[in-house]
Parts: structure tokens; sequence; C-alpha cells
């Protein structure tokens, strides 16, 4: 990848911060070393005419300002393409910025921007959708397709928090069927996750993926008692060893995926799928902006 010598900046107004925080980027991306093509963008449906509209005076870098469903929504933008990936992380989680280590403010996430170190990633795929971080079934999909937007802007995560607790009542277990090519294994579950990152919902979940390993890690929160899904969250957020005695970890790099009953998929927070599914892993398909890796400056 050469130096970035121009960018486009799409933010997503609809985001939580998304609206209140664009003049603040876009007064930021003025100061970078290189000229920025500002978009602001109130109606989610214009997101993708956008960004095609920004890519075609073709800038080096697309940054993308809102939450993880809007990098994951757009990312296809760029793949095969050569084209840098910058994040403003502006929604409710912001998984994807934690797994890659950027600052979660507007300023330490440009700062990184303007550093200009990039790091080569992976990105998951379910069939053949890229996302970014996190494909979810269970609890998760329950709440992203249902919980009332003024809720999610105004409270954030403790929104989602107290959504999640009034939707815990409906959710019922189910099986998972996994075939990693060599056959598939049964299991009763509470949820599952389909990562290429650790964190969903903000929480260091999947402590074996990441964004550069080649592979996409599908685990599942085994059982069938409700509770279990809450103590996993507990001892997940806690960094309990307890937590990993409550999952089991499947890794390759395409996994076919089904359920019974058949059920809904989130994909960074947007339900977009439904099993069966294949989930697969995009090795080293992007560039973006972001710190060194932990272990690499170790």
């Amino acid at each position: 990848m050469q130096k970035i010598r121009s960018a486009a900046l799409v933010v997503n107004a609809q985001s939580r911060k998304g609206r209140k925080l664009f003049r603040e980027a876009r007064a930021l991306a003025a100061k970078l070393d290189f000229p920025v093509q500002c978009f602001e963008v109130r109606k989610p449906a214009k997101l993708d005419e956008t960004v095609r509209r920004a890519l075609s005076d073709k800038p080096d870098m697309l940054i993308l300002g809102g939450g993880d469903g809007t990098i994951s929504g757009l990312v296809d933008h760029i793949v095969g393409r050569d084209i840098a990936l910058g994040v403003l992380p502006l929604g409710t989680a912001n998984s994807f910025a934690r797994t890659l280590e950027i600052p979660l403010t507007l300023e330490g996430a440009m700062a990184v921007i303007g550093a200009g170190h990039l790091r080569r990633i992976d990105l998951g795929m379910i069939d053949g959708d890229y996302f970014a971080n996190c494909a979810a079934m269970g609890l998760s999909p329950l709440i992203a397709a249902t919980v009332p937007h003024k809720l999610k802007r105004t409270l954030g995560r403790l929104g989602y928090l107290i959504w999640a607790a009034w939707k815990f009542v409906q959710f019922k277990p189910f099986t998972l069927i996994v075939d990693d090519g060599n056959g598939e294994k049964r299991l009763n579950v509470v949820e599952v996750r389909i990562s290429n990152g650790p964190y969903h919902g903000g929480t260091e979940l999947v402590d074996d993926a990441a964004v550069d390993s080649g592979e996409i890690v599908v685990q599942a929160v085994t059982g069938h008692l409700k509770r279990r899904l809450i103590w996993n969250w507990v001892a997940s957020a806690f960094r309990l060893e307890a937590r990993k005695e409550t999952v089991e970890n499947f890794y390759g790099r395409s996994l076919k995926i089904s359920t019974e009953p058949p059920l809904a998929i989130s994909i960074d927070g947007e339900v977009l799928a439904r099993t069966p599914v294949t989930a697969k892993i995009a090795a080293d398909v992007i560039w973006v902006a972001a710190p060194p890796a932990s272990r690499d400056s170790a």
C-alpha cells in the first residue's frame, strides 16, 4: 500500500454520535497532511450511494465514521481495491475499533489515521457478505432487530443492557450444527458467535479470534439453561478463567453452520442473514489505519 495522499470521510449521522460529531471530525480531518473530502449522511439508505460517489475520485483511504454495523455494511466497497480503511468509532459498542486498539475518542482515532501506520487484516464472511468483526445467533439478533433507536441513541450500551434484560424473557436455547469438513457436530447452546475479532457488544468474549489469524472462530456458549449465558457474559467481563468452561470453539477457513430451529443472524449489530450459512475467512484482504499490534510492539 502506498503512502496516503488523499481520503474521503463518510459519517453515518444516524449513528449514536454521528450528527453531533460530524463537524468536529471535518475540522480534525482538515488538519491532516492530505486532503479529505467529507460527506455527512443522515439517511442510512444513502450510505452505499454516498460511498460509491466518494470513491469515484479514487482516494487512497476511505474513513468511515459510525458504528460496527456501518463499517461492516460498507467495507465491501474497498475489498479488492488499493484503498485503505480509516475508522472513527461513533457507535455504541465499537467492537471493531476495540479489536484494533483504536482510541474511542474522535481526536485519538483521527490521530491514528494521521500517524499513517497501516495493518493488513482479515475480514469475516457470511456466505458472500463481508463483515468486520462478529456475527451472532441467539439473544443478540433478538435485541438488534427490536431495540428502539431512541433508547440506543440516548443511553448507548446501558440502553442495550436494559433492552437485553427485557428480551431475555422471550429467548430460548437452541441446537447448533457445525460442519468443518470432517463431519457434523451437534450441541445444545444458548448463543453462537462467528468472530473475526475478540470483541462482541463492546466486551472481550472470543479470546482466540484475531483480525490477522487467517481463521474464522465459531464460539458456542454451551448448555440448555438461559442463565448459562448470563454467567458467560459476567465471567468474560471480569476476565475470569471460568469463562472458558462455558464455551466450545471451532476454527477454520470455512465452516458450515445450521441451527434447529432456523435462526436470524446479526452481523455487527444488524440482522442480515438466517441459518443455514457458510462462515468463511477472507484472509489478509484489506489495509486499515491502526496502531501496531500489541504483540508486534512488545
